[in-house]
C-alpha cells in the first residue's frame, strides 16, 4: 500500500476536536486528532462527553475553521443538525462540520446530515477506500481558508464583549497583522486608558497550571457573582509540522459560563512559551472590558521570564520535583514572581520543598527581616475538589492584584487556616498492596511446592512401609493415624524380627520428615479416601448459610452411564494429591480454582436476561419476554446514555436524540418502578443488575425505593387497606395539581401489576411510619442483584465518570457502610469489572490483572475506611468477558485463586470473604459487521469456555449486535446457545470438565504469574491510583488495542469471514434492516415525566438537596441520605447538587 502525504494547508487552520455528549468513546477522535495535528493544523481538543453549545462556543471563541466530532452513543442525527443550527443562529456558518460514528450512523443517514449542511460525514468505507491519512485530507482541504482576513467593526465595538468579534480580531491582528495596522494601533491606544488587571500565570510543563487556571477562575466565578474574566492559553508550536496541540480546554470546567472567554493560541514559533501575538490579544480583552484577563503561558524551562512583560500579577507554577535544591538557584521566575505555587503538593517530599523554595525566594528577594513562613510560596493540590492549600492561594491572588493594580475586588472568599493535605484514597503506608499481595501468594504457591515434596517423601516411605510389612497402602487403613503411622498396629501384623528393625528405622525417618508437614495438610492427605468416596455416594450433604442440601453426586445418560458431576483425580502419591488440594481442589473448596460452591445450583441456569431500550415500559416488556416461563428472573440493565452520565431528559436536540436509545431512560423512582414491575423483587429467584457507574448510588437508591413500595403495596393488598390507600393518593395528587403517574400501555403477559399501585407516591406518605420502618428494613436486607458502581474502571477505561474520582469513591464506600449498618447482604455493592477494559482494547491478562487490582484498591480503600473485610468482602463482584483468545479459558479460575490466596492470607479474611463471584459476558468486541451470522458461533465457544470455568451468571450477546440493537429473535438466539449448552451438551453435566487437563493447568499457572508480573508493574507507579495519574492502564490498553486491529488489518491474526474465507462478495458489512431506537413518543414522555415529577415536589426538592449538601459538607453518609432524596428528586437535579460538593470529573488527554 502507497503512504499517503499529509496535505500542507495555505492557511493557519484550526479545529475544535471532539465526542458527542455523553459519549465516552474517545479512542478514535484521539487517533484523529494526533494526524491532524500533524498535519500541520492547531487542534484545539475537548475530549469526550462535550453538548453542543460547549462545542459551537468554543469553535467560535476559539474562531476555528471547522468543528471535527465523532459520534458513537446515538442520537447523531439530533446532535449534528442542532450543532449545524446552533452555529447559524450565533452568526457562524463559515465554520464547517466534519463527523463520524463508525457503522453507528448509517448510510442514508449521512445522506440526510450532508443534505442538511453537515460538510462530511465519513463512514467506514471512506476509511477503507481513503486510508486515515486521505480522510483527514481530504477534511482539511475542504477547510482551509484564512479567518481574521476581514474586520467589520471598531476597536470600540470589542467593549460589548462579543464572543465572535472578539475571535476574529485576535485571529486579524495574529494571522493579518500587516493588514490591519490601524486596528491594532486603534486597539493599543484603548487598551492604555483600561484598568483592568493582568494575571500571568506560567511554569514547567506538567506542573498542572491549566487544572490550577480552572480552580482559580470557578473560585472567582463563586466569589464575583457578576463579574467577568477573559483567558488567553498558550501552548508550543511544532517546529517540524507547524501543528500544535492547545489542550488546556479540556481541563477545564468552569469555563463553560456565559461570564467567561477562553482563546487558546499557539507560540507559532519554536523555543518560545508565549506567541508574538499574545500582547495585542492580551489588548483585545482588556478593550473589552472584562473585569480581570489570565495569561497562561505553555510549560517554560529555567530562564523564562517573558510573562513579566505582559502582566500585573505574576504566578510561577511548579511541582516539589525539581531535582536538588540547587536547581532553585537557576529559576530566573524565583527572582521575579510575585507569588509561587507548589503544585501537586501531595507528592513525595512537598513539605521539604515548600521549605526550599520559601528559602531561595527570601535569598533571592533579601528578604531577611521577613521570617521564612511568610515568603508567597503556597502549596496546592489542583487536581482535589475544594482544596484548602489552592483556596489560600486564591485569596493571596486577589489581594496581591488589589495591591499591584489598584483595583479594588473585594473578596468574600472563605478560607481554612489549613495547609494543603491529600485526602488519601490509600494510605501512604499501604502504597505497595498489590506486591504485597504478589509476595503472599507466591510464597502460598512456594509452600504448596514445598509441601507437595515433603509429602511425596512421607509417602515413598510409607510404601516402603507397607511393602516390608505385606499390608495394604490405602491412605483410610488403620495404620495411618492423626498422629502418623500406627505403628503398634502394623508391627502386630509383622513377625519378622529383621523386618521389624527396618520398620523402626523407617518409623524413625517416617516422623522425622513428617514433622516438616504441616498437620493441616497431613488432614488433607488422611481424609483423602473419605473425600473421594462422598462423592461416589448417591447423595453428597452440605451447609450453605446454615443450611443443609443434598444434592445428587450423578446423572444418568441416554446410553445409561453415570456422569459423575465432579471427577476427582486418580492419584496415589501423597504430593500430587496435596499439590492438587492446595492449588485447586474440588469445588466449593479453598482456594476455590474449580468454582465457588460443591454444586451447581439446579434449576437455575447462569443465564442473565440484558435488556435496554426506549422508556421503562418497553425495556420491561423485554424484561418479560425473555424471562417467561423460566423459573429465575435475572434482570441486567442496560440504561441510556444520558441515565449513564446523570442528566435527566430534555427537550435539547443533543440530549433528546439520546433518550432511550442503547440503553433505557430512567430519571427518577417511577421509572424504576415501571421497568420492574411484575417482579417480586424480594424473591430469591429474582436478580437485577445494573449496569451503571457514575450516578449508580442515585440508581441504587430508586431500585431500593422501588422494592420497598412493592412490599408496601403487599401490605397494603393483604391487610384491604387499597381503597383507603387510593383515596390517600388521590388526595396527595389533587393538592399538587398533576396527573398522577401511570404505566404506558398494555401490561405484557407475565407482569401482574406488583409495583405500579404507589406509582407517584412512597410507602411513607400511605402507611404509619412504624410499618414503613418495618418493611424497608426487612426489604433491603432480602433484595438480590448488583449495581456495576466500578469507577476506577470508568476512569481507565469507558470515560461514564461524572464526579471526581475521589468524590465518587467516597460515594462508593458511603454505599458499603450503608449496605454494612442495614444488613444487606444479597445484593453486590459494586461490580468490579473487567468487561469495559476487554472491550476498550485490552487483552485478557490485561484485563483481568487490571480488575483484580481495582478490586483490591477497593478492600484497602474500605479497610483504611475502618470497615471490616468479612463484612464488606460478600458484597463485592466482579465482571469479565470472555473472548476466544486461550487466556480466557482460565480467566475465570485464575481470578478465584488469586483473589482466595490474597483475602485469606493477607487479609486474614473468612470464607465468604474469599470467594470471588463474577458474572461473565462474550465479547462484544468479537461481534464483526460482517458475516454476521458467524457470530453465533463465537458467542457459543466464549460460552462454552464460561461455563466450563464455572461462572456465576452469564449473559450471551446476540449476533446482530454489531450492527444494531438486538430483535426478539437475535435475542432468542442468544439465550438459546446458553440453553442448549447446559441441557444438551452431554459434558456439562460434569461440573468440573476442565480439570485435569495438562494446558488448562499449565495455562493457569502462566496466567496467574503474567497476573502477579503486572500487579509489581503497578506498585511500580504508585499502585492503581498512582498509575491512573500516568495513564498507563489507558495507555496500555491502547496499545494493546492496535496491535489486535494491527494483526486484524493485515491479515496475520485470521478471523474467518472478516480478513479470510470470505464469501464470494467478498462478505461486505452487513447493514440492518431494522433500526431499534426510541420512539418520539417515548421521548416526550420521558421529558414529561421528569416536568410532572419537578412540578410536584418542587418544595420537597430543595428541601432534600439542602439536607443532601449539608451530609456531604459535615462527611457524612451520603447515601442515607440520597435514599431519602430519591424519593422526589430526578437523577440530573442530584447530579447537580453534588457536583457543587463534590466537584466534577475532570478530562484528561
Amino acid at each position: 500500500m502507497d503512504t499517503i502525504a499529509p496535505y500542507k494547508p495555505k492557511n493557519k487552520v484550526r479545529i475544535v476536536t471532539a465526542a458527542s455528549l455523553f459519549d465516552g468513546h474517545d479512542a478514535a477522535i484521539n487517533i484523529m486528532r494526533r494526524i491532524i495535528q500533524a498535519t500541520g493544523v492547531e487542534v484545539i481538543h475537548l475530549g469526550h462527553d462535550r453538548s453542543v453549545e460547549e462545542v459551537v462556543n468554543c469553535a467560535i471563541e476559539e474562531d476555528a475553521n471547522a468543528i471535527a466530532m465523532t459520534s458513537y452513543q446515538g442520537g447523531h442525527i439530533e446532535y449534528f443538525k442542532y450543532m449545524y443550527d446552533l452555529l447559524q443562529e450565533k452568526g457562524a456558518p463559515q465554520i464547517k462540520i466534519f463527523g463520524g460514528g463508525g457503522g453507528v450512523i448509517l448510510p442514508e443517514e449521512v445522506k440526510e446530515l450532508t443534505e442538511y449542511g453537515i460538510t462530511q460525514i465519513y463512514s467506514p468505507d471512506d476509511g477503507r477506500s481513503m486510508g486515515l491519512q486521505g480522510m483527514i485530507n481530504d477534511m482539511i482541504q475542504k477547510c482551509d481558508f484564512p479567518t481574521g482576513e476581514i474586520v467589520d467593526f471598531s476597536a470600540a465595538d470589542l467593549a460589548g464583549e462579543n464572543p465572535m468579534q472578539l475571535a476574529i480580531a485576535i485571529s486579524a491582528t495574529e494571522n493579518f497583522s500587516d493588514k490591519h495596522t490601524d486596528f491594532i494601533n486603534e486597539i493599543k491606544k484603548a487598551a492604555k486608558k483600561s484598568e483592568t488587571p493582568v494575571l500571568g500565570i506560567t511554569g514547567t510543563g506538567g506542573s498542572g497550571k491549566s487544572s490550577l487556571v480552572d480552580e482559580l477562575v470557578r473560585r472567582y466565578l463563586i466569589d464575583f457573582p457578576k463579574k467577568t474574566i477573559a483567558i488567553v492559553s498558550v501552548d508550543p508550536s511544532k517546529r517540524k509540522t507547524g501543528g500544535a496541540l492547545l489542550g488546556d480546554r479540556i481541563r477545564m470546567n468552569s469555563i463553560k459560563n456565559e461570564r467567561v472567554y477562553m482563546r487558546s493560541l499557539a507560540t507559532r514559533q519554536s523555543n518560545l512559551a508565549l506567541s508574538k501575538h499574545v500582547s495585542i490579544a492580551v489588548d483585545i480583552l482588556k478593550v473589552a472590558n472584562f473585569d480581570m484577563v489570565i495569561l497562561e503561558t505553555s510549560g517554560i524551562g529555567q530562564s523564562d521570564t517573558e510573562i513579566l512583560d505582559h502582566s500585573d500579577v505574576s504566578l510561577y507554577v511548579m511541582t516539589p520535583e525539581y531535582g536538588a535544591a540547587t536547581q532553585l538557584e537557576k529559576i530566573d521566575m524565583i527572582d521575579f514572581a510575585d507569588v509561587i505555587a507548589l503544585n501537586k503538593f501531595d507528592k513525595r517530599g512537598a513539605l521539604d520543598a515548600l521549605r526550599d523554595v520559601k528559602k531561595q525566594y527570601q535569598r533571592n528577594h533579601n528578604l531577611w527581616d521577613n521570617s521564612v513562613d511568610s515568603m508567597p510560596v503556597y502549596g496546592s493540590i489542583a487536581s482535589q475538589f475544594n482544596d484548602p492549600g489552592t483556596n489560600e492561594l486564591y485569596q493571596v491572588l486577589i489581594k496581591k492584584i488589589n495591591e499591584k493594580t489598584g483595583t479594588h475586588f473585594k473578596s468574600t472568599f472563605e478560607i481554612s487556616d489549613k495547609i494543603s493535605e491529600k485526602q488519601y484514597i490509600i494510605p501512604p503506608n499501604r502504597v505497595r498492596y498489590l506486591s504485597e499481595i504478589t509476595e503472599n501468594n507466591r510464597s502460598y504457591n512456594q509452600k504448596a511446592k514445598t509441601q507437595k515434596e515433603v509429602a511425596q517423601k512421607l509417602f515413598g516411605i510409607y510404601k516402603t512401609i507397607c511393602s516390608v510389612a505385606n499390608i495394604s497402602n490405602e491412605t483410610n487403613q488403620p495404620h495411618l493415624s492423626k498422629i502418623g503411622i500406627n505403628e503398634e498396629h502394623i508391627l502386630k501384623q509383622v513377625q519378622n524380627d529383621d523386618a521389624k528393625l527396618f520398620l523402626s528405622l523407617l518409623f524413625k525417618e517416617f516422623a522425622r520428615v513428617k514433622m516438616d508437614l504441616n498437620p493441616y495438610n497431613w488432614e488433607i492427605i488422611l481424609n483423602w479416601e473419605t473425600k473421594k468416596q462422598s462423592y461416589k455416594n448417591e447423595v453428597f450433604t452440605f451447609n450453605v448459610r446454615g443450611k443443609e442440601l443434598s444434592i445428587k453426586t450423578h446423572s444418568e445418560s441416554l446410553s445409561h452411564t453415570q456422569i459423575p458431576k465432579i471427577s476427582l483425580p486418580k492419584y496415589e502419591a501423597w504430593g500430587d494429591l496435596l499439590l492438587w488440594t492446595l492449588e485447586e481442589n474440588v469445588p466449593g473448596e479453598f482456594p476455590y480454582t474449580a468454582g465457588l460452591f460443591p454444586f451447581k445450583r439446579t434449576g437455575e441456569d447462569p443465564a442473565r436476561m440484558f435488556a435496554g431500550e426506549g422508556g421503562p415500559e418497553r425495556t420491561n416488556r423485554r424484561f418479560h419476554y425473555v424471562s417467561l416461563g423460566l423459573p429465575a428472573k435475572r434482570l441486567s440493565t442496560a440504561f441510556d446514555s444520558v441515565t449513564l452520565y446523570g442528566n435527566d431528559p430534555d427537550i435539547r436536540p443533543d440530549i433528546y436524540g439520546k433518550i432511550g436509545n442503547a440503553g433505557v431512560s430512567v430519571c427518577c423512582l417511577d421509572d424504576a418502578k415501571k421497568l420492574y414491575s411484575g417482579f417480586d423483587l424480594t424473591n430469591a429467584m429474582t436478580s437485577v443488575s445494573m449496569t451503571i457507574n457514575g450516578p449508580a448510588p442515585m440508581m441504587l437508591a430508586f431500585f431500593m425505593n422501588a422494592a420497598i413500595d412493592q412490599e408496601c403495596e403487599k401490605y397494603i393488598t393483604k391487610t384491604g387497606l387499597e381503597k383507603e390507600t387510593e383515596e390517600k393518593i388521590n388526595a396527595i395528587y389533587k393538592k399538587k395539581g398533576v396527573a398522577r403517574p401511570q404505566y404506558q400501555g398494555e401490561l405484557p403477559e407475565g407482569n401482574n401489576g406488583l409495583g405500579l399501585r404507589l406509582l407517584g407516591v412512597t410507602g411513607d406518605e400511605v402507611l404509619p411510619l412504624d410499618i414503613y420502618k418495618k418493611i424497608k428494613t426487612d426489604t433491603i436486607s432480602k433484595v438480590r442483584g448488583t449495581v456495576q458502581a466500578d469507577i476506577l474502571k470508568e476512569d481507565q477505561a469507558q470515560n461514564t465518570c461524572i464526579f471526581s474520582t475521589e468524590f465518587a469513591l467516597r460515594l462508593m464506600g458511603d454505599v458499603q457502610e450503608y449496605f454494612i449498618t442495614n444488613n444487606i447482604i444479597n445484593f453486590y455493592s459494586v461490580s468490579i469489572s473487567g468487561y469495559h477494559i476487554a472491550e476498550a482494547g485490552a487483552n485478557p491478562i490485561s484485563q483481568l490483572a487490571f480488575t483484580l487490582a481495582n478490586g483490591f484498591t477497593y478492600v484497602e480503600y474500605y479497610l483504611s475506611r475502618g470497615m471490616d473485610i468479612n463484612e464488606f468482602g460478600p458484597n463485592l463482584s466482579f465482571f469479565f468477558s470472555n473472548g476466544v483468545d486461550p487466556e480466557y479459558a482460565v480467566i475465570g479460575r485464575v481470578a478465584r485463586k488469586i483473589w482466595a490466596k490474597a483475602m485469606k492470607e493477607k487479609y486474614s479474611a473468612n470464607a465468604r470473604a474469599q470467594m470471588l463471584k463474577y458474572h461473565i459476558q462474550t465479547s462484544g468486541r468479537s461481534l464483526h459487521a460482517q458475516e454476521i451470522d458467524f457470530n453465533d458461533i463465537r458467542t457459543t465457544l466464549q460460552a462454552l469456555y464460561a461455563i466450563y470455568d464455572n461462572c456465576n451468571s452469564l449473559h450471551t450477546n446476540a449476533y446482530d449486535e454489531a450492527i444494531t440493537t438486538p430483535t426478539e429473535e437475535s435475542v432468542r438466539r442468544a439465550m438459546a446457545i446458553q440453553l442448549i449448552i447446559n441441557k444438551e451438551l452431554g459434558l456439562t453435566k460434569n461440573e468440573n470438565p476442565i480439570q485435569g487437563s495438562f494446558i488448562i493447568e499449565e495455562l493457569t499457572d502462566l496466567v496467574e504469574e503474567a497476573i502477579y508480573a503486572e500487579f509489581d508493574r503497578i506498585t511500580e507507579r504508585g499502585g492503581v491510583l498512582g498509575a491512573m495519574e500516568t495513564m498507563y492502564q489507558r495507555s496500555k490498553i491502547q496499545e494493546e488495542s492496535l496491535y489486535y486491529e494491527t494483526l486484524k488489518h493485515n491479515g496475520e491474526f485470521p478471523i474467518i469471514g472478516v480478513n479470510t474465507f470470505l464469501s464470494s462478495k467478498g462478505s461486505p458489512t452487513v447493514l440492518p434492516q431494522e433500526v431499534i431506537r426510541a420512539t418520539e413518543k417515548e421521548k416526550q414522555y420521558q421529558i414529561t415525566v421528569v416536568e410532572n415529577l419537578n412540578k410536584a415536589n418542587a418544595s420537597a426538592v430543595k428541601e432534600h438537596i439542602a439536607l443532601l449538601r449539608q451530609k456531604a459538607v459535615n462527611n457524612e453518609n451520603i447515601f442515607e441520605q440520597l435514599m431519602e432524596a430519591c424519593k422526589v428528586c430526578s437523577i440530573g437535579q442530584i447530579t447537580d447538587a453534588l457536583f457543587e460538593v463534590g466537584g466534577q470529573y475532570r478530562r484528561n488527554m
